[in-house]
């Protein structure tokens, strides 16, 4: 036959498990608590770390698109152009046009 519930067993439930149950409950949710507020702020770091990698990114490709060409290079291709419009123009002048700009034009 079961034992019917019993002063020592109420008293045992009342004293040390629910207690127990209620501690674990109170670590369970303060794990989750700290747990979620870890990841935010991780996604925090990410999110800053990723902002500051994308402007230093760009920082560099301007940089590299500043001197991809250098200075010597640009003077040696602005030479070459003004050499062969003056090439040009020459031509131009021998072949009896009138020079851009002038009588005729405007």
């Amino acid at each position: 036959m079961q034992e019917p519930w019993t002063l020592n067993m109420i008293w045992w439930i009342s004293a040390v498990e629910l207690p127990a149950l209620a501690g674990l409950f109170w670590l369970a949710w303060r794990n989750r608590r700290d747990g979620e507020a870890a990841m935010e702020a991780a996604r925090h770091e990410l999110e800053t770390g990723l902002s500051s990698l994308r402007e230093r990114l760009s920082a560099y490709k301007l940089e590299v698109a500043k001197s991809y060409a250098s200075i010597a290079y640009m003077k040696d291709v602005e030479r070459r152009l003004t050499a062969h419009l003056v090439r040009i123009e020459n031509k131009l002048d021998l072949a009896g046009h009138p020079p851009l700009g002038g009588p005729g034009h405007g």
